[in-house]
């Protein structure tokens, strides 16, 4: 049946403008994807990566060579009248920093000394020189000298001022106190007492023969004057109160970081200036 005309006459702009807007839509250029974003795992370590900086090492001259041996175990004992009644525990002290105290010290000491250098070593090189093999028959190689000639071969300081620690006993008892620490006696629940202690002991030894220089005075003199005192240090005294219970609790005692410390600082700041002048 053929279409009428009037049909065609408006059917045929409509018809135009459909295919015009067809054609045009095909020939727009497409709008670009946006790139695809990072995932954050990705921008966190592409962050990291850019920010990480070489670690900084001593470099020029070295006078003096400092090495801290304090490490992150402190000692904390309670004693009883008899062996029964004994606690010891070793706790580990997560970032209490005595290696970094010890050497800060010695740099105020110095006065900020550029030749001062901190000497770094592996973890566990001073283990034979705090548990030795032998009391009796002490190896050669587990010395203080020779450890420090193994951790230094590199460094070529005229000296070596080495911190460690010591065992002693209370005075008139048989009671050990290791190293750094505190510790609680008494009878039962009553008439008990509890003391900060920091066993601390410079050596300083010669970069090139690695034998040990000392000095009488600034060492048992000091401890033997301490012993004589007839009434405590206050920096050794600690209430019953912050003795940490149980003795796994001293590692989050913030008393007892900020006292020790405190007295490890106090020791070193009395003892350096006399080795200081040997050097």
């Amino acid at each position: 049946m053929p279409v009428p005309l009037l049909l065609i006459r408006r059917l045929a702009p409509i018809a135009f403008a459909a295919a015009f807007t067809t054609a045009a839509w095909a020939q727009a250029p497409s709008t670009p994807a946006s790139p695809a974003k990072a995932p954050p795992a990705a921008k966190k370590a592409a962050k990291a990566k850019s920010a990480a900086k070489p670690s900084a090492v001593e470099s020029g001259p070295c006078r003096l060579g400092v090495i801290s041996a304090l490490g992150d175990q402190l000692a904390v004992s309670k004693f009883g009248l008899t062996v029964f009644e004994t606690e010891e525990d070793d706790v580990t002290l997560p970032g209490w920093g005595l290696d970094d105290l010890a050497v800060a010290r010695v740099r105020a000491a110095t006065g900020g000394d550029p030749t001062v250098h901190r000497i770094s070593y592996p973890t566990g090189a001073f283990e034979p020189y705090y548990h030795p093999t032998s009391r009796f028959l002490p190896d050669p190689k587990e010395g203080l000298s020779s450890i420090v000639r193994n951790v230094t071969t590199n460094a070529n300081c005229a000296r070596y001022l080495v911190v460690t620690k010591f065992e002693t006993t209370i005075p008139n008892t048989t009671l050990r106190l290791r190293g750094i620490g505190a510790y609680n006696q008494g009878l039962g629940s009553l008439l008990r007492h509890s003391h900060l202690f920091a066993n601390v002991n410079i050596t300083l030894i010669d970069g090139q023969s690695y034998e040990k220089i000392g000095s009488f005075s600034a060492d048992t003199g000091a401890r033997l004057a301490e012993t004589m005192r007839l009434t405590e240090d206050p920096l050794n005294k600690l209430d019953n109160a912050d003795f940490p219970e149980p003795l796994a609790a001293a590692a989050k005692s913030a008393i007892l970081r900020e006292r020790l410390r405190t007295l490890v600082a106090a020791k070193l700041d009395r003892d350096l200036p006399s080795y200081l002048k040997i050097e």
